[in-house]
Formats: C-alpha cells, structure tokens, sequence
C-alpha cells in the first residue's frame, strides 16, 4: 500500500492549488486522510483530516482558506487551498491513518510530500 501526493508547485498570493493523493495497493477501506505540512526549520503539523464518512476537521490556521475532500471509491483525498499565503509555504503530506488490506491492516502511512512555495 503506497500514498502519492501530487500537485504542488510556486503560485503567488492570494491564489488557489488543489493537492491529490491517490492510495494504491490492495485495498478494501481507508480510516481518517489527513493532510500535514512542514515548513523548513518548523515541525510536521496537521493542517486537515477527514473521515471514511466524510467529517472534516481543519487546523485554525487555514480555516475557511482550505477544503479536505475524499473519493472512497477511488481512494484518494484532494487539499483545495485557496487564498493562499506565503506562510502556507512548506512540503505537505498525506497521511492515511488505517488501510485495510485483504488481511493485513496498515497504520499510519505516509505519501511522499509535494512542495508548496507561496510567494508574496
């Protein structure tokens, strides 16, 4: 089971990216997305989580800016971020908390990271 993230890139201020994360891998259903994000010289830290039902969760810092979205049937999980500042500047991740396989079940697992440079 593998996360790939993709979609990030250089935009100026105030404009909009979309991130996507596709699962691959034999798999039968996948607990809480999150998206992290590092910043250099800063810690990892969580930026949004949704659930298999759909519940969103978001960090303060990007609260009515970004939009967690998930399709099930195809195991990914996109980021619309928009407004975006250069503090939104860092490597993001997608992390799946649980994927369930055909009989094993895999915790905590991490895509690549896809940078995201804001500038002003």
């Amino acid at each position: 089971v593998q996360l790939q993230a993709s979609g990030g890139g250089l935009v100026q201020a105030g404009a909009s990216l979309t991130l996507s994360c596709a699962a691959s891998g034999r798999i039968l259903s996948i607990d809480d997305m999150n998206w992290y994000r590092q910043a250099p010289g800063q810690q990892r830290e969580l930026v949004a989580s949704i659930s298999r039902g759909g519940t969103t969760t978001y960090a303060e810092f990007v609260k009515g800016r970004f939009a967690i979205s998930r399709d099930n049937a195809k195991n990914t999980v996109s980021l619309t971020m928009n407004s975006l500042k250069p503090d939104d500047t860092g490597v993001y991740y997608c992390q799946a908390d649980k994927v369930r396989s055909d009989r094993i079940i895999y915790s905590n697992i991490w895509g690549q990271g896809t940078q995201v440079t804001v500038s002003s």
